[in-house]
């Protein structure tokens, strides 16, 4: 099908030429900010960011719209606690089972692979990016990462395509990704924009706590909270600054291992007679994986109880779960395995995986998560009830007057 979306090359302040898209009929209207306009809300999502991580003075910004606003300090990410299925969560407002998006990565038993779920028809649930679409609102996304620009694929009116993309991470760097947030504001000032930063997360992949390389996390974090602090500065400038309501949030936080504490589960299963050849595993940012039982059907239940005992039993392996009692789906296979603290999971062979920084485990589960901005909606103060990933939606949808899914959220509304 021939895509039908227009295009348009436009100017950030201070930046490089970005092309945004935008859905057939949407309107460009660069340069215009309606006085009667309802309130604009910013999803700003800091990948990989640990809470305590937004302090000055190394991110003085983002520590200025926490201190200025509504914050949790008990905030969490959810299992698997990856970076799809979280940022899924924050737009559709329910849990994996019933937006089908459990982990990063699954083994597809249609094609016999492990992929990533990084396709639009792999999202079930709809999104309030198209749900407010209905409502006669625009929306818009910005996402730094080639896979999550794939899964969520057309739902925002306007959207930029990730570019230019670091080719050993697969994001885009955020000064580039905040050059194209302020270009699609200028040019079609969205009623809603969901962005995603990236540098913190590829940092803190290749930082080894204590040793040099901690300085590229630290300046990553250095240089985020400036490409917010840019954001900011322009919505004043521009005259949204009043009718502005930012939730900022992180998606996991991260957490580091020694280049010897690693876990290989694919050693483990083959060793054993029963499952030698039929476990299929997915490996999820070091923190989690995914075991898939391909054998006879009426050995399921022996050998998903044999894989439960086994890897329990691995050194630097947390604990196993039934993916049904983490709310994953079916997707998510048999067995979902965490990694303790400071150990990260290698599969399919203990090379596979040589970077220190990992999440998708328990220990990466603490995240920020703030509402602030001038609109009169942003109440400053401190919330000591827990705060979660799948509440960003309730919170869109509350402010926008959206009436709630068939079946209801599984978060609430932080406002």
């Amino acid at each position: 099908m021939m895509d039908r979306r227009t295009f348009l090359r436009v100017s950030a302040a201070g930046g490089a030429g970005v092309v945004l898209s935008a859905a057939p009929g949407a309107p460009w209207a660069s340069g215009r900010v309606a006085a009667a306009k309802g309130p604009r809300v910013y999803v700003l999502v800091l990948d990989g960011c640990r809470p305590e991580e937004i302090a000055r003075p190394l991110m003085p910004r983002l520590s200025a719209l926490r201190d200025g606003g509504m914050h949790w300090p008990n905030a969490w990410a959810l299992p698997v606690m990856e970076t799809i299925p979280n940022h899924v969560m924050m737009m559709t407002g329910v849990r994996p089972d019933r937006s089908g998006v459990p982990a990063n990565a699954i083994y597809d038993p249609a094609e016999g692979v492990v992929r990533d779920l990084d396709r639009p028809d792999d999202l079930g649930f709809p999104t309030v990016l198209r749900r407010l679409r209905g409502l006669g609102l625009t929306t818009g996304s910005v996402l730094s990462k080639e896979y999550l620009y794939g899964i969520f694929g057309d739902q925002a009116t306007y959207r930029w395509e990730p570019e230019p993309i670091v080719p050993a991470s697969g994001h885009a760097p955020d000064a580039f990704t905040t050059d194209a947030l302020l270009a699609m504001v200028e040019a079609s000032d969205p009623d809603l924009v969901f962005v995603s930063l990236g540098d913190c997360d590829r940092a803190g992949h290749a930082d080894i706590t204590g040793t040099t390389l901690e300085a590229f996390r630290r300046a990553a974090l250095v240089d985020t909270d400036a490409q917010v602090g840019r954001f900011v500065d322009f919505l004043h400038e521009s005259g949204r600054w009043d009718s502005s309501v930012l939730i900022v949030l992180a998606d996991h936080s991260m957490d580091w291992s020694l280049p010897w504490a690693l876990v290989n589960l694919r050693e483990v299963v083959d060793s054993d007679p029963l499952l030698a050849s039929k476990v299929q595993i997915a490996l999820n940012a070091g923190g989690a994986d995914l075991l898939y039982w391909t054998g006879h059907a009426a050995q399921r239940n022996r050998a998903v109880a044999r894989m439960h005992d086994l890897v329990r039993a691995v050194p630097g392996v947390l604990t196993t779960r039934a993916p049904r009692r983490q709310r994953l789906g079916n997707r998510a296979g048999d067995v979902v395995a965490y990694v303790r603290p400071g150990w990260r999971f290698s599969d399919p062979e203990v090379w596979s995986n040589p970077i220190p920084g990992s999440h998708g485990h328990p220990a990466t589960a603490p995240i920020p998560f703030f509402v602030s901005g001038g609109s009169e909606l942003v109440r400053p103060g401190v919330s000591r009830e827990l705060a979660r990933t799948v509440d960003v939606a309730p919170t869109v949808g509350r402010i926008f007057g959206l009436r709630k899914p068939s079946g209801g959220y599984d978060g609430r509304s932080r406002l």
